[in-house]
């Protein structure tokens, strides 16, 4: 079979790519055609996002995909999951979507978790509960926007909306929907008990369609506008996360993943969800996968404290980048301080250094002072959750999980690989790095036809990229790390 080509428009919490990509011969090679910033705004005290600016940018991304002459058999977007988009009203867009780290929600999370509700939420959708989730936000916009929520048509997960503007075709991918935490992962629907019991409109609910499913072509004046022509739009995994594990080159099952990136998403890969008290109380998750699998993880804070220093930093003049944090981690002093990167504080934007030394001064250890020991704590912090979470994994799911296979950008730090190999006792394969765009664009191949299962794909993913392994060197140091931080 001849070369084909793909466009994957990667939209991530910091920044998105259009992304052309080419199977070949059983291998995949991708190219960054365009790259823009995703930053939020903030609107008369609210944080949102600016959906029309990365709906523009992902337009001039296609168009430049189309001035190369290349032939393109199908687009599809994946973003991150929660947030979403109202339309109605005959309008496309009825209002600028709030970002996920709005603080909005907390009221409404309270209500659900503070009552006999937060028993009926978890049976239904097996989810983790966070505040950010789609759920709690729907919820503040009935109580804070009723009007907003009255107009509306129904409601859109982020990249389905955009798929919304591409295709014309409203309608919500099912790993993005099993974010939200109103999809039931047995039915593999919305859950209605659920939507009856927080008497939520019936019709603000999309229909859900399966990873992997054809749209239709760009809409007329899209084609016209990028030069594509009428290209298919696929619904491939439209939450990152679930493209991201498609890609991860694992053979096997004793094997977990960490998708690294601003947030953690570390977890395995089942057949079906695991509902029960004791996946409640250790704050694990059921999203759905492709091929109908279940993505068995827990949603943890990740690089996010890194990028918040690094923007700190900046504004302070400091202009440094992750290779140059990384080296001065490495030659600081080890297991110098710790903090939890769970704490409630981490989560919000703002005063990140300031919230690392305040943590370390209340637990009586060594304040950071140089940007290496705020990255190696970072660093050193995070290893630490990764391996308690991994432990957590064993015991719910009885699996040994001998490998940690991590992709995303987190995965490109060397030092970082390793000392999560030394902390968690599992060997690490790093890569890919573009694991997101990876899995984007294969699905999109085997949506279109040219793979046939969904099992060669990550047979591709190892045939294309170098996956580099680092094998743990035990050191009780580790250890007497990790009580520190239990105490």
């Amino acid at each position: 079979m001849s070369a084909c080509s793909y466009v994957a428009c990667d939209l991530g919490a910091e920044s998105g790519r259009v992304i052309l990509g080419t199977l070949d011969c059983g291998r995949v090679r991708l190219e960054e055609v365009h790259r823009f910033p995703n930053e939020p705004v903030s609107l008369d005290g609210s944080l949102r996002w600016n959906l029309p600016r990365l709906f523009q940018e992902i337009l001039t991304g296609l168009g430049e995909v189309a001035a190369r002459g290349v032939k393109v058999e199908s687009v599809s977007v994946d973003s991150w999951g929660v947030d979403y988009a109202w339309l109605g009203a005959g309008q496309p867009l009825l209002a600028q979507p709030h970002h996920y780290r709005d603080p909005r929600t907390e009221s409404a999370f309270q209500s659900v978790t503070e009552s006999a509700l937060a028993d009926l939420v978890f049976e239904e959708t097996g989810l983790q509960f966070m505040p950010i989730n789609t759920l709690y936000q729907i919820m503040a916009d009935q109580q804070k926007s009723p009007g907003l929520v009255a107009l509306a048509d129904l409601f859109l997960p982020t990249a389905d909306y955009l798929h919304f503007l591409l295709s014309g075709v409203a309608v919500a991918e099912r790993s993005l929907a099993s974010t939200t935490q109103l999809y039931n992962p047995v039915t593999r629907d919305w859950s209605r008990p659920l939507r009856e019991a927080l008497q939520l409109p019936g019709k603000i609910f999309p229909p859900i369609v399966a990873s992997g499913t054809r749209l239709g072509p760009l809409r007329e004046d899209i084609a016209n506008e990028t030069g594509l022509g009428p290209v298919e739009v696929v619904a491939t995994c439209s939450h990152d996360t679930g493209a991201a594990v498609a890609a991860v080159p694992a053979t096997g099952e004793d094997w977990a993943f960490l998708s690294s990136g601003t947030w953690s998403l570390i977890g395995v890969e089942l057949n079906a969800p695991l509902i029960n008290p004791e996946v409640r109380a250790r704050g694990f998750t059921n999203e759905a996968g492709f091929a109908n699998t279940t993505r068995f993880l827990k949603s943890l804070v990740g690089l996010w404290i890194l990028q918040e220093s690094k923007r700190e930093w900046a504004r302070q003049g400091r202009h440094l980048d992750y290779a140059a944090l990384a080296a001065a981690a490495g030659d600081t002093e080890p297991f110098r301080s710790v903090i939890d990167p769970l704490d409630p504080r981490f989560l919000r934007p703002g005063r990140m250094l300031e919230k690392i030394a305040a943590f370390c001064r209340e637990t009586d250890q060594p304040e950071p002072e140089t940007p290496g020991h705020f990255v190696r704590c970072i660093y050193e912090s995070l290893a630490l959750m990764y391996a308690r979470t991994l432990g957590e994994l064993r015991e719910l799911t009885g699996r040994t999980l001998g490998v940690l296979h991590i992709v995303g950008g987190g995965s490109q730090s060397e030092l970082f690989n390793q000392w999560v190999a030394d902390a968690t006792g599992c060997v690490v394969m790093a890569g890919p790095v573009e694991a997101t765009a990876v899995g984007n664009v294969l699905l999109q191949a085997l949506a279109m036809g040219q793979l046939s299962s969904a099992q060669s794909l990550r047979g591709i993913v190892r045939n294309s990229f170098e996956i580099r392994r680092f094998d743990p060197r035990p050191e009780a140091s580790w250890q007497t790390l990790a009580a520190r931080l239990d105490r």
